[in-house]
């Protein structure tokens, strides 16, 4: 009867689109590595008075508290360093808690008061981030919002960092990204407690960086031709069509960059993709290559530029180790990027270089012949170690893609294993720092569900699959291993909606494998707070992707004819389907047991309910591509 009470009330007062519950359902992404939920909720008076020590650093994460509380709710907000009788008080401890170290915090709410303390502004900052996820989801707002209780469960948190490099990689240089949509991205992954914004910078596709005294690096290098379709496929550009497609960040975008990320607690690890990759850097100074610019392809638009089937480049886009004017070259780059990045570490790139052209090099078999390189790797192992000496002598530490191990690490090298864990075991046996990012869990550019719902790209990785990254392999000290990350490349990615929908929620789950202990982990909880995060990006604006909702489908060859069987990613989803073109809903039949289409049957048509709510996309599936993965013919 109270209920009904409430909802009549709430409907003759005209409210009932926006009547809140007085209840806040708990969904903490990363889970808290420890969390008691108290009797009561504390209520936000209409005057938010924060005490909080005058720190520099704290500074940005109390203009988001002012920000948000501001925004949302319309309440007065007051801060002050000695404000005894504050309802928020963040402190920095006078004596160190060992246990919850440089980024971890201790969250008390109580009916009368909210409490956040840690060691470092770090803490308070993640601190903070953990209490905007209690608070109602109206809290995202940039309007003030009527009609809601603001509130949040009273609860008791310990919380601190499983692993110390929480990392995201984004790739501007196969599509170039504005400095705002770059920041908001940092905005958004510091939200949900990342540290480390790998930035791809340059590649076949574009050089992305100002960088003193080599003009021709943005002037050339930094733009393309505009093509829309498939990424590998499109038409070699002819020489009457515009180059001016792409990009670049001055220095002083880059100095305004890092400078936000610091502020949000996030280092910005920079990375030159070499010597493989340096399509674009060639193509600005093509005394680089080993071809010296007779094979002077010119930056790719995304046409085919390698054969990947057999390994060859049909296009020089790799510096040569033989050309001592390489490493002028890229002393002159590392010692601008030293200045502009504080992070320890430079990423050198090191992937997939095709040694085509330095096969046919007399340059390379010279080189070969004087240092005693017995093969390609070796060859390629040569260059890093002289890069990794550039880049020492800068004051900064090398990291590199698995292929730096070929041939023979570079002495102090860390590795970035990608593909699978295999590179980053084998550089942890050998000592070395790892970060892990295998593909098969972490590329975030891979497609999420069926191939026929999705921008076409070479692989898939569901949200499920992504959820079960595990950064330490079985047998590996993990004292070796700094973290992990996850990536997105950007060939299929054209704009920032989309790299929204490839980013969320996949990100959410990689963010709970590396700061949440291993034991806290849970598929089905993990899912119910996805969903509240989902209505908090609803309100944000923030693009992201249904595809946990969309069956799985799987062909069969059943005596010579086609059966299809359905599942679902996630628990408690009914999935409804027809074979008439028609638009199933929920009173159309439900999926039990495989399926035998009818026989002039063309389309498969299904959408899954939660109960009596469609959740899931309407997908048709063409028979036709059905029977071709049953390896039936029509």
């Amino acid at each position: 009867m109270k209920k009904i009470a409430i909802l009549l009330s709430c409907y003759l007062s005209g409210t009932y689109a926006i009547c809140q519950s007085t209840s806040t359902a708990i969904a903490i992404i990363p889970e808290p590595v420890q969390m008691v939920q108290n009797a009561g909720t504390f209520v936000l008076p209409a005057t938010i008075t924060i005490e909080a020590p005058g720190l520099p650093a704290l500074k940005p994460t109390l203009d988001f508290l002012q920000q948000r509380f501001a925004l949302a709710t319309g309440y007065k907000v007051l801060f002050g360093s000695q404000m005894p009788e504050a309802v928020i008080k963040l402190v920095i401890n006078t004596t160190v808690n060992p246990v919850i170290g440089n980024e971890g915090y201790q969250l008390n709410i109580s009916s009368g008061n909210i409490l956040i303390q840690a060691n470092q502004p770090a803490g308070l900052f993640y601190g903070v981030q953990t209490l905007m996820q209690l608070l109602p989801k109206e809290i995202e707002s940039n309007i003030i919002m009527q009609h809601v209780k603001w509130e949040a469960p009273c609860v008791t948190i310990t919380d601190y960092p499983r692993f110390g490099w929480r990392g995201l990689m984004f790739d501007v240089s196969r599509r170039f990204f504005t400095k705002k949509e770059v920041k908001d991205f940092i905005d958004q992954m510091a939200r949900y407690k990342y540290n480390l914004f790998h930035w791809h910078l340059t590649d076949d596709e574009g050089w992305r960086i100002e960088i003193k005294g080599l003009p021709k690096l943005t002037e050339v290098g930094s733009w393309n031709v505009k093509k829309v379709g498939y990424f590998g496929t499109f038409s070699q550009p002819t020489p009457d069509e515009p180059r001016d497609y792409g990009g670049f960040y001055t220095q002083e975008d880059i100095t305004e960059v890092v400078q936000y990320a610091k502020e949000k607690f996030v280092n910005v690890l920079p990375e030159i993709d070499v010597p493989g990759h340096s399509l674009a850097a060639i193509t600005a100074y093509p005394d680089l290559s080993c071809s010296n610019g007779v094979d002077n392809h010119g930056v790719s638009s995304g046409e085919k530029i390698k054969d990947w089937a057999t390994h060859t480049a049909l296009a020089d886009d790799n510096l040569c180790p033989a050309n001592e004017n390489v490493y002028v070259f890229l002393d002159k780059v590392i010692t601008q990027l030293a200045q502009l990045f504080p992070f320890d570490y430079i990423h050198i790139g090191g992937d997939e270089t095709f040694k085509t052209y330095w096969e046919k090099s007399d340059a390379i078999k010279a080189l070969m012949k004087k240092e005693g390189l017995k093969n390609m790797q070796e060859v390629q192992s040569y260059f890093g170690k002289r890069v990794e000496k550039i880049v020492e002598s800068k004051g900064k530490k090398v990291i590199g893609w698995d292929e730096i191990l070929e041939g023979g690490l570079a002495p102090n090298a860390a590795v970035m294993s990608w593909r699978g864990e295999t590179g980053g075991i084998e550089a942890a046996k050998l000592k070395h720092e790892v970060v892990m990012t295998p593909s098969p869990f972490v590329y975030l550019d891979f497609m999420q569900s069926d191939v026929i719902t999705e921008p076409r790209v070479y692989s898939s990785l569901r949200l499920n699959k992504t959820y079960q990254f595990e950064p330490v392999p079985p047998g590996v000290d993990a004292r070796y291993i700094k973290g992990g990350q996850a990536n997105i490349w950007t060939e299929q990615i054209a704009n920032v909606r989309h790299l929204q929908y490839m980013a969320w929620p996949r990100a959410f789950a990689i963010a709970e494998c590396l700061w949440s202990p291993k034991e806290k982990k849970n598929w089905n909880g993990f899912i119910t707070k996805v969903e509240q995060h989902f209505k908090r990006y609803d309100i944000r604006e923030i693009k992201y992707s249904p595809a946990m909702y969309d069956p799985i489908f799987t062909a069969k060859n059943n005596g010579g004819k086609l059966q299809i069987e359905l599942a679902t990613e996630i628990e408690g989803l009914d999935t409804y389907y027809s074979f008439d073109n028609s638009f199933p809903d929920k009173f159309y039949p439900k999926y039990t047991a495989a399926l035998t289409p009818p026989k002039d049957a063309v389309m498969l048509k299904v959408i899954t309910y939660r109960g009596n709510q469609p959740v899931g996309r309407m997908i048709a599936m063409p028979l036709e591509e059905m029977q071709k993965r049953a390896g039936l013919k029509k």
